[in-house]
Order: structure tokens, then sequence, then C-alpha cells
């Protein structure tokens, strides 16, 4: 069974390729870094720990969007960046 459903959230997590949701960006953004078997394994995982929290704490899941994801990633990096020099001393 585990194998079933394993194999289910991998070909869900794949079909966010082409999906316009932060899921999505998230997945595209993994597959830049990684290749695609780790990335959707990695988009598979995430996946699963949502619909963890969904189903056992009752939180309610509300996607943001793609550019949501995108600007606070952005965000993070200018953020990282301005602290990168002084680390490297």
């Amino acid at each position: 069974m585990s194998g079933q459903v394993g194999s289910a959230r991998r070909l869900v997590a794949s079909a966010l390729r082409t999906s316009q949701s932060a899921l999505g960006g998230y997945f595209r953004r993994l597959c830049s870094r990684m290749d695609k078997p780790k990335a959707v394994t990695a988009a598979a995982h995430k996946l699963a720990r949502l619909i963890y929290a969904v189903l056992t704490k009752g939180q309610e899941y509300t996607d943001q969007g793609q550019d949501y994801y995108e600007e606070r990633y952005r965000q993070r990096v200018l953020h990282n960046l301005a602290g990168a020099p002084s680390s490297w001393e």
C-alpha cells in the first residue's frame, strides 16, 4: 500500500510542473537545482506534509500563488546576500 501511495504522490508532484501555484513554483525551482527524480520526490514529500497538516491539525490550505512564492524567494535571496560579506571575513 505504501508503494502505491508514494507512486501517487510522485505522479501528482510531477504534474506541478505546469501549475501556476506556489507548489508549482517550488517544484520548478527544485528542478533547476537538481535532477528531476529528486525534485519530484522532494515536492511529493512537501505535498505529503501539507496533506498531513490539513488532515490531522485541521489547518486550512490556501495557495498564495506563484507570484507570492517568487517574491518571497527573491526577498530571501536578497536578505541572504546582504549578510553574506560579513560572514566571509
